[in-house]
């Protein structure tokens, strides 16, 4: 079930979601312009504001968008089935982290991503836990 080339089809969509959502965290610069945007745009629909841009939260930022990057041009040019397994473990510890965050106050924006974290991970995920138990062929 996750070596059929429609379960690749959706590794290789969670990745194309993660590059384009998480590029602009990849550097210092794009960064501050993504600030920016994602700030208007919650404040805009009144969901809060992101707290002020500093050096601490652009290394954590480009830190995560750099990674985020190189596992999504993996998954992009050799999408396999283990790829899309540690994709649905790391969205849970994403989704968590998000939803903590929300919890302690941050901007409602973040709804939106959280989101999209657990349905990728949801749909990435089921086709694993369905052949759980049963012997798996290697990959």
């Amino acid at each position: 079930m996750t070596s059929t080339p429609a379960y690749l089809r959706l590794v290789r969509a969670s990745a194309w979601y993660d590059l384009i959502v998480t590029a602009g965290f990849a550097t210092p610069w794009t960064y501050a312009v993504l600030h920016g945007l994602l700030n208007s745009t919650s404040t805009g629909l009144g969901l809060g504001a992101l707290p002020p841009l500093d050096s601490t939260q652009t290394l954590y930022a480009n830190l995560m968008g750099s990674v985020i990057v190189i596992w999504a041009v993996l998954r992009i040019l050799r999408p396999l089935p283990l790829h899309g397994l540690l994709d649905s473990a790391s969205r849970v510890l994403f989704a968590a982290w998000q939803a903590y965050a929300l919890s302690e106050g941050a901007f409602r924006l973040l709804w939106f991503f959280l989101a999209v974290e657990v349905t990728f991970g949801v749909v990435q995920l089921a086709p694993w836990l369905r052949t759980a138990g049963r012997p798996a062929a290697r990959t």
